[in-house]
């Protein structure tokens, strides 16, 4: 794991040089550096950097951040977020696939000195070996990003699936699929990530964000979401990857019913989804977003 550390000095995390001089949210400022180091936006890493003023801010401020928080902030942009979560928290550790990012942000981040810039990918780095690193100190940990729409929902499903200590996670993801996450389970809007995501968290959506907030303008609005992972899990499972399994093979074919669903992901007869259905009450027309958390427990126990 390759890391870049500005210096801890003295606990001064207000005192950030360069940074009111320095206006990161306008477009000809972050041109002109980025412009600078030769970088260019790559579609494939879904690079859309933050110009709107408001809403980093905004942000870390839903947070809830003190001197004995530690944040995790997945890809640094420009470093926009990254220096108002440095302003918040105690301690930020920024992890940046980007390499191409790195003289950028060691021109609009210095003098940040309680931040540390990992070189790295947030799904193959050991997110506990960080925490026990770099929070050890602190007596909450959260995770806040602008995550690419590419990589939404793994990364997501990382960070709740995967047990570490987090406390709280504030992220910046596609309107669509920020909807579908905090979408109620039962109700039509709802999916196979809607009934995960409840089973391990709870979510709300903060606040929109228009398109015309990035550079480039991606074609779609955002939102900031909260999502606060839940210390008991939602309903009670024996075997939490068959649970997973029946619920992806429920959502797998989009406006059929769960028995042919259930019959066809799972690969077993349909007279045996039909029997599990019955006895639970569900109709065997019935469609899984109907289903409640409850209802996809007692399939997985059934099946």
């Amino acid at each position: 794991m390759n890391v870049l550390k500005y210096s801890l000095v003295g606990g001064m995390r207000n005192k950030i040089r360069g940074f009111k001089a320095m206006n990161l949210c306008d477009y000809g400022t972050v041109n002109r550096i980025l412009a600078k180091h030769g970088f260019s936006f790559s579609k494939a890493l879904g690079q859309n950097f933050l110009i709107n003023p408001e809403v980093c801010p905004a942000m870390a401020e839903s947070l809830c951040a003190d001197d004995k928080t530690g944040v995790i902030e997945i890809g640094a942009g420009v470093g926009v977020l990254t220096k108002e979560l440095c302003r918040a928290a105690g301690k930020v550790v920024t992890v940046e696939l980007d390499n191409r990012l790195f003289p950028v942000l060691g021109e609009t981040l210095a003098g940040c000195d309680n931040l540390t810039l990992i070189k790295g990918d947030i799904m193959k780095i050991n997110i506990n070996d960080l925490i026990k690193e770099h929070f050890a100190d602190m007596n909450q940990i959260k995770v806040c990003a602008n995550l690419p729409y590419y990589i939404t929902s793994p990364v997501l499903m990382l960070l709740l699936q995967g047990g570490f200590d987090i406390n709280e996670i504030v992220v910046m993801v596609q309107k669509e699929a920020g909807e579908r996450f905090c979408a109620p389970v039962g109700s039509r809007e709802s999916g196979a990530i809607t009934v995960t995501a409840n089973y391990y968290a709870e979510s709300e959506i903060l606040f929109e964000v228009k398109k015309e907030s990035f550079m480039p303008s991606p074609k779609v609005d955002s939102v900031v979401m909260r999502i606060t992972p839940r210390k008991k899990k939602a309903v009670d499972v024996a075997d939490e990857k068959h649970f997973m399994a029946v619920i992806r093979a429920a959502f797998a074919q989009r406006r059929k019913t769960a028995l042919n669903c259930l019959s066809n992901g799972l690969g077993i007869p349909k007279a045996q989804v039909a029997e599990a259905l019955q006895s639970l009450g569900i109709d065997e027309k019935a469609r899984p977003e109907s289903f409640s958390l409850q209802n996809f427990a007692d399939l997985a126990k059934l099946l």
